[in-house]
């Protein structure tokens, strides 16, 4: 039997979509939330696609923990800017419909800001901001955990905030945009669990114990004996960088729309209301002419022409091998492992027509 199966980008999408509107999605909600979450396994991102469908989307609707009626509110409108709530809304939605406006406005203003709270999980924020990039704008999504807490301060013991990804995305002439997508930890909790399931041991550098030694078992994440070390690794490498870009993302992402705060939340633990930054910026707005689209071009062409230490690996921007993976995935199928693919199934059989 094949360790993995080849399915259709299209019959992904239309599966969880459908999957998506058993539980109450509309039609066209249950559609984008789709394409948030196959986005992961369409780049190669796989921690934070299909195989969170059952262990984390699912489980929302089953326990009550997101709405899927729920509709934005609009608390503040200012113009460019928008304070909204999501009324715990799905996540891989709320933040796509967050992106639209601030898009929407930034179209007319320049930039295009979204102050959102009490969403659930977004998926991939490069998803998000990627969407705003193929409008020809530039788009910055911060989202925290809400009051999940999963790693401490440098020299604390104590877990206090979440993964807290950030994003930014920007057209890159004639290549694919550029796509920063990137959590403020070494590596976010889907890496070690994924690592957890497959019964592979981790690089020594992702988690640490309680003393701060390196912890390569994954399974001891989930079992509370180590946390995930901030980007930077200790304090003598730069582990502050990494947690003040955590703290970066808490105050725009989550003290700014008034969403749960890792270190205070009452949720004890649990990802809820969590808040997210949708910043749009137009440059041909501001700077009408077309010359931002030519420095752009320039810009990341001056990066693929750097001379590569071996010329078998060229040099390549954040969100280019990303970029090349969903091409050849659509082509081809996306590739999944047997067990998800199983459980797909099981959620949904006319899968196992392509299997």
């Amino acid at each position: 039997m094949n360790d993995t199966v080849l399915v259709p980008h299209r019959t992904l999408l239309s599966t969880v979509a459908g999957v998506f509107a058993e539980r109450g999605l509309a039609p066209r909600r249950a559609e984008i939330a789709a394409e948030a979450l196959c986005h992961g396994d369409l780049t190669g991102v796989s921690s934070h696609g299909l195989v969170n469908l059952t262990r984390l989307y699912l489980p929302l609707f089953a326990e009550g923990r997101t709405d899927p009626l729920a509709e934005l509110e609009i608390l503040n409108d200012l113009g460019a800017c928008l304070h909204v709530d999501a009324h715990e809304a799905l996540g891989l939605w709320a933040a796509a419909e967050a992106v639209k406006i601030a898009t929407e406005r930034a179209s007319r203003f320049g930039l295009g800001l979204v102050s959102l709270r009490r969403a659930t999980h977004i998926g991939c924020a490069g998803y998000h901001a990627l969407r705003a990039a193929r409008q020809g704008m530039i788009g910055l999504i911060a989202s925290n955990c809400g009051g999940q807490r999963i790693a401490p301060p440098p020299g604390g013991l104590a877990a206090m905030l979440g993964t807290n990804p950030l994003s930014l995305a920007c057209p890159a002439g004639a290549g694919p945009p550029f796509v920063l997508d990137m959590s403020t930890t070494v590596v976010p909790t889907g890496r070690i669990r994924a690592a957890a399931r497959a019964g592979d041991p981790i690089p020594a550098g992702w988690l640490a114990g309680r003393d701060g030694e390196p912890v390569t078992d994954p399974a001891a994440l989930d079992r509370g004996e180590a946390h995930l070390r901030w980007l930077g690794g200790s304090p003598e490498t730069g582990s502050y960088k990494g947690f003040g870009l955590g703290l970066l993302v808490e105050v725009l992402a989550a003290l700014l729309p008034g969403a749960a705060l890792g270190p205070v939340s009452d949720s004890g633990g649990r990802d809820e209301d969590i808040g997210v930054l949708a910043l749009v910026i137009a440059p041909e707005v501001l700077r009408p002419g077309g010359s931002f689209a030519a420095d752009s071009a320039r810009l990341f062409r001056a990066l693929l022409d750097c001379p590569p230490v071996d010329p078998a690996q060229p040099v390549r921007y954040p969100g280019w091998p990303e970029a090349e993976r969903a091409a050849r995935n659509r082509v081809r199928g996306i590739p999944l492992p047997r067990a998800l693919f199983e459980e797909l199934s099981a959620l949904a059989p006319e899968l196992r027509e392509v299997g």
